[in-house]
Parts: structure tokens; sequence; C-alpha cells
């Protein structure tokens, strides 16, 4: 399928959730102030702060974990890392054109820092560990011009390196136990470094900071003290603070225009302060460690970015953290709308379950339940309660405007809960657990009753599906079977087999055929009366499909799998109608909106992505 991607008109995306906050400085102002740039999976995105669009940066094969700008705001640089033995690319995006301008191929399995030259003559670049080495590219004519070792033999891994603001000949590279200035000796296409001698202090250096004049630059360490080094004689010059250190180490740093030190660390305080013995002025406390802070101009205004995939926004003289973007920092599992409406839709993931205000992707709701993973989710019809699987084997239900727990259901499966549906009444949940039995329970005001209890599975249960009668469900499990129950007398009606571990089943609206998928990448048509295979479609070239949705019409259904390709089909032809390219990651649900508007579809990176629906399909 992935070969005829081209010929297939593409599905519009509309909006993307989702911010790797695990990338070290990777969320930048570009120097127009008006967009942001980070970075998300494979994908590099530029959102407008004044419209909210966005724009994506496709080109790299796996998770980017440095981004870099140059300082005109021409050139976007992000590297990328990729498997062992195998090279790491770095891209240069063209800004204006919003395209790739080149790809540098040198480094082995990880690129770790990249900083553009003051004037884009050059960009160097970082590898990782297992390549250590700093490489000195021509943007101009896209190719290397030196590269070299990044720190001695007896010292540690080299972690950062920073262009200095007014010479482009040279640069700073830091990391555990090593601190060096590079210089470009252009004519002999080499580059050489000094150590910097620090004396008796020994640093594990993760972040580099170089004022606007090029006399000192500050180093945040592990130990969360921050370096004060003189440039021109490379000498240690000051250290600090004395007494109350950052804690869990200082993650990012950066200078302002007063001489002050904008410092965020790893227990999530962002702090301001002084650089002359670097006392904290005045400090906040945000969600999980911070990991980038950027000036928007010269710095009235800031944002800053954390392990948590929170984005927020902050004023220099107010100092008060506004949230602009909240997200996922874990996989998505699945993805729910609440019966006949698609202004809103939760998803769940390790630790929560959030709901979202669909037109403008901002986050109405965030239920927690810490260190463990909801599984499925659902809205019950009467929109009145939230339930949801989890891995610790509890049924837990919400109320969806105030997220309060109404009821839980204790020890409901005994390897986790892993699917669930609820009948149309509202009065039963039935679900499926990790042993592979299928529970029916009578769910009151605030307590609940097991009606039954149907073994049959022998594997993990993964998907539920409940007739519009409530007489009737299908269970799809990792044994090959989908066994299709009568809800009335608790017994097996038909049931499916195949060579292939089922991970969705859907009933077709007139709910006289299911069609099935999982890991053999093929999509099954089977009669519900007899079980009869009707037909089967090759659904994938690469990679199982985990989810599958069909429209309320019954004439359109829509699967997304580890192909990272959101496909819409023709449900009688059997034929791709449109294809959805822009997951990085594989993508784990998918559902389209109650009234055909959109299609939303979660991913394992943590992304929620929000596609149109083509209208042409609504008018036949």
């Amino acid at each position: 399928m992935a070969e005829d991607a081209q010929e297939v008109p593409q599905i519009a995306l509309e909006a993307v959730i989702g911010f790797n906050g695990h990338v070290f400085s990777g969320l930048k102002v570009h120097p127009d102030k008006e967009h942001l740039i980070y970075p998300l999976g494979c994908t590099v995105i530029i959102k407008s702060q004044r419209s909210g669009k966005q724009t994506f940066l496709h080109g790299h094969t796996n998770n980017v974990s440095c981004i870099s700008v140059s300082k005109s705001g021409r050139y976007i640089a992000s590297g990328q890392v990729t498997f062992m033995g195998f090279k790491a690319d770095i891209i240069i995006w063209d800004y204006e054109k919003k395209e790739i301008y080149g790809r540098l191929v040198l480094h082995k399995a990880r690129v770790e820092d990249l900083s553009f030259s003051p004037n884009d003559k050059y960009l160097v670049s970082l590898g990782g560990q297992d390549d250590a080495s700093i490489v000195v590219w021509n943007i101009e004519s896209k190719e290397a011009i030196c590269g070299s070792p990044a720190s001695a033999q007896s010292a540690g891994h080299c972690l950062t390196i920073e262009y200095t603001n007014l010479n482009d000949e040279i640069f700073v590279s830091a990391g555990n136990g090593t601190l060096r200035v590079w210089e470009l000796d252009l004519p002999n296409r080499k580059i050489r470094p000094t150590e910097c001698q620090t004396g008796q202090l020994k640093r594990i250096v993760k972040c580099l900071e170089i004022p606007n004049d090029d006399n000192f630059f500050y180093c945040g360490t592990t130990s969360g003290d921050i370096l004060k080094v003189n440039l021109k004689t490379r000498l240690l010059n000051s250290c600090g603070p004395v007494k109350q250190k950052f804690s869990k180490g200082v993650n990012t740093l950066k200078v302002l225009k007063t001489g002050d030190i904008l410092v965020g660390s790893g227990d999530g305080m962002l702090s301001l302060c002084s650089g002359g013995n670097f006392k904290t002025i005045k400090s906040v406390q945000l969600e999980e460690g911070v990991t980038s802070v950027t000036l928007r101009g010269d710095g009235q205004q800031f944002y800053v970015g954390t392990e948590a995939a929170q984005i927020y926004s902050l004023g220099y003289i107010d100092f008060k953290p506004e949230l602009i973007a909240t997200n996922h920092n874990s996989a998505v599992k699945d993805v729910a709308f609440p019966f006949g409406t698609s202004e809103l839709f939760a998803t769940c993931s390790q630790n929560d379950i959030r709901v979202w205000h669909t037109e403008s992707s901002k986050e109405l709701l965030r239920i927690m339940v810490p260190n463990i993973t909801c599984n499925a989710l659902g809205f019950m019809q009467d929109g009145r309660s939230i339930f949801s699987a989890w891995n610790d084997g509890k049924i837990r239900v919400f109320t969806p405007e105030s997220g309060k727990l109404k009821l839980i259901i204790h020890n409901a499966h005994s390897m986790g809960v892993t699917a669930i549906a609820a009948t149309n009444d509202c009065k039963r949940i039935v679900s499926g657990g990790g042993e592979g039995q299928v529970r029916v329970w009578e769910i009151f005001q605030d307590s609940y009753r097991l009606i039954e209890t149907m073994k049959e599975h022998k594997a993990t249960v993964n998907c539920i599906k409940i007739k519009s009668n409530d007489k009737e469900c299908v269970t799809a499990s990792s044994d090959g079977a989908c066994i299709i129950w009568d809800l009335v007398r608790f017994v097996r009606n038909q049931m499916v087999l195949s060579n292939t571990l089922f991970s969705v089943v859907c009933y077709h609206p007139e709910e006289f055929q299911i069609i099935t998928s999982g890991t053999d990448r093929k999509i099954g048509y089977w009669e519900v009366y007899d079980g009869s295979a009707i037909r089967e479609l090759e659904g994938s070239l690469s990679g199982a499909i985990n989810g599958m949705h069909i429209s309320e019409d019954g004439k359109y259904f829509v699967t997304g799998g580890d192909d990272k390709l959101l496909k819409l089909w023709h449900y009688s032809d059997g034929e791709v109608t449109h294809v959805g390219v822009g997951h990085s990651g594989s993508i784990t649900n998918v559902r389209i909106c109650p009234n055909s508007r959109c299609i939303v579809s979660t991913s394992a990176d943590g992304a929620i992505l929000r596609w149109r629906y083509p209208q042409t399909l609504k008018s036949e």
C-alpha cells in the first residue's frame, strides 16, 4: 500500500496534539518572534502563536534528538537517532519554503547536539556516545569541512556544543569531565581544541550558554551548580551557588540582557538568578523537569518546555507561568467520542485520562491515577460517566465534567483489564482481561454486581463491541479467535478463527457482518450468523493493524497501525480511497467522529492527530 500512497488522495491533517518534552532544548522560538519550533517523534512542528496554525517538517526516519535554529532564522537544523551500526541524518530545513535544504549523513547511531555559526556559514554537529565526534559543515556546499573526536581519551562523553555569538571560527563543547574551546582553521581544514582548566572541579556539563559579548560562558551541571568560564583565557572564573544548589541538576540555561540567568532544573523549578553570585531572585515550580527555556525577542517573554510534555509562557516582569499547550508524554492507548457529539473526545495513556475540545485541541479535563496505565475507555451513552479499564485489574468510572471517581470495581480481572464496553441502556459493562476472561457487570448508582464470567479465550482480550440491542457482543483476542457471545444466555453463539493475534473488531452498522484485523495485516469480513469468512483484504504491507472504525452509514471504514499510515477504505469495494500521512509513531487507535466531520488517531509516541474527513464521501 505504501507504494500506491502517492496515487490515492491524501486526507488533510487539521491539527496535532503532541510535543516531545524529553529532547533537551528542543523547544525554540523563531527569530520572527511568532513561531514556536519543537519536535514530536520524527517530525519537527512549526506552530504560529498568533493563529495556532501548524506546519510539519517530515523527513526523519526515526525520533528527532536535537533542534537548532540559525540566528537569521533562514535555516532550522534537526538531528535524529537511529539503530546501532546505521548512520543518523542531520537535516537542514529552509524555513521560508518549509522544505529540506540539505541532508548531512556522517554520524553513527545518534546526533547529540547542533549549533549554527553566527553568520549562517557553518553548522557544527556532535555525535552521540557511540560516535563521539564533532563535525563542522559548510552550509552553502552542504559538505563536511572537518571533524575530530569530541573529547580526549581520558575524558568522558561530550554532551553539548554551542557556537559563539561574534566569531564563525570559535565554538565550545562540554560534557562528562570535558570542557573545550575549539577554533576552526579553515585553510588547513582542521579544528583545534583548547582544554578549559577547572582545577579540582569535576563536573558533568549538560548545557552551555554564551552571552552576546563572548567574554564568558556559563555551563549548567548535573550537580546543580553553574560554572562561569572566561572564553579568552579559558580559565574558570567562578562556580555557584555555593549553598542552595539546583535540585536534580541544571538542564537548561538562558542569559538575559540584564545579565541575569534563567535556570531550568530537573525537579521542575524555573529560577531567575543573578549573573554575579548565582543567587536565586525569583523562582516558579512547574510540572516535571524543565528541559527547554527559549527567549522571545530580548527575553521580555519566554517559553518553557517540560518532561510532562507541557509548554508554558512566562513574562519577565510577573514571572507567572501560563500553560499554553498540554500533551500526553507517553503512548496514547485509546480514544473515544461521547454518543452523538463530536465537540469533545477523551484519550487515555499511562497515569491519566484526558478530555479534549476537538476544535481548539485544548485540554478540558485531566483525571490522574498515578503509576497505572489506562488501557481502554468509553463514554456511557447517556453522557453521565466515563468508564475505563486499567492495568492494575480495576475498572474505574468517572464523571465527565469534574472527573470525580463514581465507582471502582476491584479485582475485575487478574491480569489487568484490557478491553471494555458498555451497553446502550447504560446498565451493564462488559470487560475483558489479560487472562482471557470476559465478564459482564451490572452497574447501579454507587454499587455493582458481577452477572456472569465467560471463559473461552486463552489469551488477552483486546477489543469488545456490543450490538445495538444489547443482546449480543463480539470479543477479539490474541489467541486467534473472535467470539460472538449471547448476552442473554451468556453462551457462545459463533466463533471466528484465524492464524493471527486479533487486535480489533467492528460491527457493520447493519450488524449482519463484522470486520476484524490484527497482526497478520489482513482485514477479514465475517458473517455474524454462521461465522463464515466473506472476504479478506491485505490491510498493510508492513506492521500490524491496531485500530479500526466504521463510519455511521457503514460505507467507509478507517484503519491505522504500525506502518504509521491512516487509511480510509470503501467497505463494499474493499479499496483504499484516501491515505493520511503524518504519524511518526505506530498508530494505536482511530475513531471517526459521530457526525463524520473528522477522524482522530492516536499514536505510540504520545501524539493525537485530527484529520478532516473527506467531504466528498458524505454526499455519495
